[in-house]
């Protein structure tokens, strides 16, 4: 496995025009949802709890259904778009990083996706993903966040063309007129795409960016 993964970001390194795009984005409406979200599960009863990533893939699928041309592999002689949006997720495990993946995402809810990611993510640590669970994906999503990780690059996972790199919350003060002292104390996250040149290019990442803060500064934009 450590073979495999060592060929496969040697080729992406040397081989893939990487460049980065980072973004730090208030995530307040998005965490209100998630308490919302596990406040409703917890009423009923029932055993999921949706985490911040789940949003995030969410988030990340939404962006892609707006701005299609990063949802593409380079082809060698042509650039393949995706209509679908399959969400690669890398989870590690003790023989190495791994990227099940999350299918249609774009078409389904956050609860579906969190509860279909718990199940991979436990089947790649005990070993018993099928090809089907990780080969394919049309982008990836890598979040460091809960081990204390503020920001980071990430490697294209090829023959993908953008892989999202996802720091943890930061609380960061902003102004606010409506607050006594003038200031406030807000939770933001930073998140930095790595992306493929020869598909997207600076702009068109630079929107996808854009989307994204959107849909998690107003989770509602997800549905829209």
């Amino acid at each position: 496995m450590r073979e495999t993964i060592a060929r496969r970001l040697t080729a992406a390194k040397q081989t893939i025009p990487h460049y980065q795009l980072s973004m730090t984005v208030n995530v307040e409406k998005t965490l209100a949802m998630r308490k919302a979200v596990n406040d409703k599960l917890a009423a009923q009863k029932s055993d999921v709890k949706v985490s911040v990533n789940d949003f995030i893939v969410k988030a990340v699928a939404a962006a892609c259904k707006r701005v299609p041309a990063v949802n593409a592999h380079w082809m060698d002689s042509f650039i393949r778009q995706y209509s679908n949006v399959d969400v690669s997720v890398a989870v590690a495990t003790p023989s190495g990083l791994i990227t099940p993946i999350l299918f249609n995402a774009d078409s389904r809810g956050v609860i579906d996706l969190s509860k279909n990611m718990k199940e991979l993510a436990q089947k790649a640590k005990d070993n018993k993903l099928q090809p089907q669970d990780y080969q394919g994906g049309t982008v990836t999503v890598s979040n460091l966040g809960m081990f204390g990780i503020t920001m980071f690059n990430a490697i294209i996972n090829p023959p993908q063309s953008l892989i999202l790199a996802c720091g943890g919350l930061q609380e960061i003060v902003i102004p606010d007129k409506d607050s006594p002292q003038g200031f406030r104390v807000a939770k933001f996250v930073t998140l930095t795409a790595s992306a493929d040149h020869r598909v997207i290019d600076g702009a068109v990442g630079a929107q996808w960016m854009k989307a994204l803060q959107e849909n998690l500064e107003d989770p509602a934009n997800m549905i829209l």
